[in-house]
């Protein structure tokens, strides 16, 4: 699957679409709300700080979700994500993204691409 996102409503309907497509691929429903997590926050820091455009793809091999998220514009999202403080406003959605996900790479070619392995 392949999503273009340009504003949250875009987002909302590709998050939609991605729960379906799991579904139809009898991924676990537990597996479906986490991969769907981490791509709502990273496509909202995409869409955040990556100048207002994303691109997203996700692929299903064996019992691995793969989730890759690009921007156009390049920032560069921490290595090791830490735990804010309980009064913090933000900032917990990439400590969200390292708890579920087995893996996390980043690559600053053509933007910022951040991709995702989760075992389902």
């Amino acid at each position: 699957m392949y999503f273009e996102i340009d504003n949250y409503n875009a987002l909302k309907e590709a998050l939609n679409a991605l729960c379906t497509g799991l579904a139809q691929k009898e991924i676990p429903q537990e597996s479906v709300f986490e991969v769907k997590l981490v791509a709502d926050e990273l496509l909202s820091n995409a869409l955040r700080h990556g100048g207002g455009k994303a691109y997203f793809s996700i692929a299903v091999e064996d019992d691995v979700i793969l989730l890759s998220v690009r921007s156009l514009h390049a920032f560069r999202p921490p290595d090791k994500s830490i735990l804010v403080s309980r009064e913090a406003e933000n900032g917990r959605g990439l400590y969200l993204v390292d708890c579920i996900a087995e893996e996390r790479d980043y690559s600053e070619e053509g933007g910022t691409s951040v991709s995702i392995r989760i075992r389902r």
